[in-house]
């Protein structure tokens, strides 16, 4: 067994031992537009969207959840399609149009969703709130979704942890102006209904 290598005791030694892309100028420059503004920045290829955002630009709105894109608390924007930013790499969105959770309002009016979300209290702990909204936003700009069990099913990607589901179907239906159905109560009897 050669002992010139370093070994690594653990995760952190280990990542201490590789070069970093930058040692061997692999690095890529990526310019995109992230909110209406341009952005350009020297990263490695394997850096996330998600990481991108959190780490280099501090754009903390945008969560980490499951980071295997099955919860979508990571969920953005990218020209108006909504994609969840822990699967996508940054390198990919040279050129793009990025909107985060942060870039929704204008100024200091709020984004009509982001609006509707406060008073329906489409959120309760808030940590999937801003993936839920771009993922709406995204929803909308689809136009797919012509009733609220549309809506249900094409924000399926997005857990919402806390349970706050009927309202943020019921904020996202009427920012799109989709009326609630007449009997949302409806009864569901299994079985034989004794007389």
């Amino acid at each position: 067994m050669d002992h010139s290598e370093p070994v690594a005791s653990d995760a952190r030694d280990l990542h201490a031992t590789v070069p970093s892309a930058d040692a061997h100028g692999a690095q890529h420059a990526l310019s995109l537009r992230i909110n209406g503004r341009p952005h350009t920045v020297h990263i490695d290829p394997w850096v996330t969207l998600l990481d991108l955002l959190r780490d280099r630009l501090d754009l903390t709105g945008t969560k980490k959840g499951c980071d295997h894109g099955q919860c979508g608390a990571c969920t953005v924007l990218v020209d108006g399609r909504r994609i969840n930013a822990c699967l996508t790499l940054a390198v990919m969105q040279e050129g793009r149009e990025v909107t985060t959770v942060e870039g929704l309002a204008n100024g200091d009016a709020l984004h009509p969703l982001q609006q509707a979300f406060i008073e329906h209290d489409a959120f309760q702990c808030g940590y999937c709130t801003p993936g839920q909204l771009c993922s709406a936003v995204g929803l909308m700009n689809e136009g797919e979704a012509a009733s609220r069990d549309d809506i249900r099913e094409l924000m399926s990607g997005n857990v919402c942890r806390c349970g706050a589901y009927p309202q943020i179907v019921q904020a996202v239906g009427e920012v799109m102006g989709i009326e609630a159905p007449a009997n949302p109560y409806r009864r569901i009897v299994i079985g034989t209904v004794p007389a």
